[in-house]
């Protein structure tokens, strides 16, 4: 079976990314610009077809209008299991998004975005009742889903046994939460747990998390956007672990002298 994935980004990343095959990029007419123009050289130089149709037959194949004049028919994404994510941490310590049931594609490509820029080494997703890997994910997350490992389960809550096992410390965010996010060491293996758009975290879900996070709410809402949440702390997730690096580097630098 084949995905459809358009907008400029998107398409830009997975040819760059190469975790994909290509059976051919359609670009309409109408665009002529120098982005279009690199995807063309970039096909071209990888020996993928390219053909120019008109902008409505892209607009059938989408379904959408927001393409960018560009789309392509690609192979499925490639999944990653628990075990590869975690042993290709790319840090000293495992950063592991897992989302129990984003339904939301707009949502689910956001956290994927700024799971990429925050240095997250995998997402986990559950296989039914929440959104896939499509091509409105993959635009929305700018292409930043095809550099990630993404590893599809039956069950999230067993999945954190696992990852507990692996002596990974499970951290859901939740409103609930006593303690603040930003009170947390992030410096040790961890896995951040987010709840579907409203829902929040699963009863069974959140009981098996080791601690619950929350973010301070100083308005009227009780809660933000699923995706702007999750970015927050992942990058204070990011910005405690550059920290630390900056206090480490010295003693390195002297210790290779």
């Amino acid at each position: 079976m084949s995905d459809i994935i358009f907008g400029i980004h998107a398409v830009s990343e997975a040819l760059k990314s190469r975790e994909r095959s290509f059976d051919y990029v359609a670009i309409a007419k109408d665009r002529t610009d120098p982005r279009i123009q690199r995807i063309i050289d970039d096909c071209r130089q990888s020996g993928i077809a390219v053909r120019f149709v008109p902008r409505e037959e892209i607009d059938r194949e989408t379904r959408t209008r927001t393409h960018q004049g560009v789309m392509a028919f690609t192979s499925r994404k490639k999944f990653s299991d628990l075990d590869e994510i975690l042993d290709n941490k790319r840090g000293e310590h495992a950063f592991v998004l897992v989302l129990d049931g984003i339904e939301d594609p707009h949502n689910l490509g956001a956290l994927m975005r700024s799971a990429d820029g925050a240095g997250v080494d995998g997402v986990v997703i559950p296989e039914r009742r929440a959104a896939g890997i499509t091509g409105t994910v993959v635009k929305a997350s700018a292409g930043a889903s095809e550099h990630l490992s993404v590893a599809r389960v039956v069950n999230i809550a067993r999945t954190l046994e696992d990852l507990k096992e692996r002596n990974v410390w499970v951290v859901g965010l939740d409103e609930r939460g006593t303690q603040s996010y930003d009170e947390l060491d992030y410096n040790m293996d961890v896995a951040l747990v987010m709840g579907a758009e409203g829902k929040g975290l699963h009863d069974l879900v959140r009981k098996k998390c080791d601690l619950l996070v929350s973010i301070p709410m100083m308005g009227e809402v009780s809660s933000l956007n699923v995706s702007v949440a999750g970015g927050i702390v992942m990058y204070e997730a990011l910005r405690q672990r550059r920290n630390a690096m900056k206090k480490i580097e010295p003693y390195v630098k002297s210790k290779s002298k």
